[in-house]
């Protein structure tokens, strides 16, 4: 049963360029009509030289909230009259709610990171993380580990030169104490301590749905009981997990991430304790066909 969108409905969005493919429509409009509340969540295209006029405009209109994604996570920090820690640390926002008439903008990847790890009850502390790639998904990553209480960070890239400001953007900040980067050639002396890997590298994504970033060789050296993560969520499983898997080490896909933090977005703009996560993941799954 479809709602019916009349001038009382409460506006909530995504903003990217492009944005045809986002999947957030799905699963924010199935969580939605499930709670029964007179919203609605759409797709906005917007391009970079528009992003200011866009963010003004829905102001005047009155949008309670939105995503934000690629290109604008960077961007649109400018644009707010307050961004939140978190968002601050990682140096980008996906989250953007609408408070006492200005925009506060946040970032729910970290949390959404972190949800499907909390179920597996581990010491984090005595943990070591290894996290392939050095961009924007990255910085998200290590904030997220930083928060477990991992004792080390190892990030793996290939441009040595984007190594070093990924290193040094982080200054003296908490997030980065146990931060160390590294050449992708280190990597073999990384991977047999990794308790968690981390893929972040849209390696594994389409077009390149047949490659991993790393070989069953390399993978097989990971420690017992290690986890996989991978950002990507479709293909669903990509190479790299089919390869955790082969070695037996636990794998987590990116489905799980997406869900979680729309949810916590979910949360804050419609200011509930709870959403129906469930019905947001099937939503997403169906609109996958898995």
């Amino acid at each position: 049963m479809q709602q019916l969108i009349t001038g009382k409905t409460k506006l909530l969005g995504v903003i990217g360029h492009p944005v045809e493919h986002s999947l957030s429509p799905a699963m924010h409009n199935a969580a939605i009509q499930e709670l029964q509340l007179d919203y609605v969540y759409l797709p906005f295209p917007i391009k970079p030289e528009e992003l200011q006029a866009a963010i003004q405009g829905f102001a005047a209109i009155g949008v309670v909230g939105f995503s934000v994604t690629i290109p604008h996570k960077q961007a649109i920090l400018p644009l707010l009259s307050a961004i939140e820690p978190i968002a601050q640390a990682v140096g980008a926002v996906n989250t953007v709610v609408r408070k006492e008439n200005k925009w506060v903008g946040t970032n729910t990847d970290v949390e959404g990171f972190l949800a499907p790890l909390q179920t597996y009850h581990q010491e984090w502390s005595q943990k070591v993380a290894v996290i392939l790639g050095n961009g924007g998904a990255a910085r998200a990553v290590v904030a997220a580990c930083t928060q477990l209480g991992c004792r080390e960070i190892h990030v793996v890239g290939r441009n040595v030169q984007r190594l070093k400001e990924f290193r040094n953007s982080w200054g003296n900040s908490r997030f980065a104490m146990n931060l160390e980067v590294h050449r992708w050639d280190e990597l073999p002396n990384l991977l047999p301590q990794a308790n968690l890997l981390v893929n972040t590298t849209p390696i594994g994504m389409y077009p390149k749905v047949e490659e991993s970033p790393l070989s069953v060789e390399e993978m097989a050296d990971l420690p017992p009981k290690a986890i996989a993560y991978d950002l990507i969520y479709t293909p669903n499983p990509t190479k790299f997990l089919q390869k955790a898997q082969q070695v037996g080490v636990i794998s987590i896909d990116g489905l799980e991430m997406l869900v979680q933090q729309g949810a916590a977005a979910l949360k804050i703009w419609l200011q509930r304790e709870s959403v129906p996560v469930d019905v947001m993941r099937q939503a997403l799954r169906k609109h996958l066909g898995l």
